[in-house]
């Protein structure tokens, strides 16, 4: 087994409240890991040496997918990050909104678009050294 860099973190986020889950979900959410700065930042040119290594779980209820993190060009930052569950297809990516600009600590809240188009927030439950 292949033993990452310690800027290699497992990131965990959970659904945060919403209509359907006024208390939230920690039964909803990813778990992805990603190179990061120390302000929390992923990195991107970590990424790109190292990006075979960035992996995504997707749980939602009882149903799982396993995909990659990935860092396409476009979109409003010129830039997005997304998660890619099948390379031959753009139409099951999942994207980051401003994941560039975020910071990866726990209590933090981000936004993610499904592959239907429709925004989640979740928030940064954990972030912890990735193995």
């Amino acid at each position: 087994m292949t033993q990452l860099p310690h800027d290699f973190k497992r990131i965990r986020l959970n659904l945060a409240r919403s209509k359907d889950h006024p208390l939230g979900s920690p039964q909803h959410g990813y778990e992805f890991v990603a190179p990061l700065g120390p302000d929390g930042h992923i990195d991107v040119e970590r990424w790109r040496k190292n990006r075979e290594h960035c992996r995504v779980r997707r749980f939602w209820g009882d149903e799982q997918e396993v995909g990659r993190l990935v860092h396409k060009p476009g979109g409003p930052e010129h830039a997005r990050w997304v998660f890619d569950y099948d390379e031959s297809a753009d139409d099951d990516d999942e994207a980051g909104y401003r994941f560039g600009a975020h910071a990866f600590v726990p209590g933090e809240y981000v936004s993610i678009r499904d592959e239907e188009g429709e925004m989640h927030t979740f928030q940064v439950v954990t972030v912890e050294p990735a193995t």
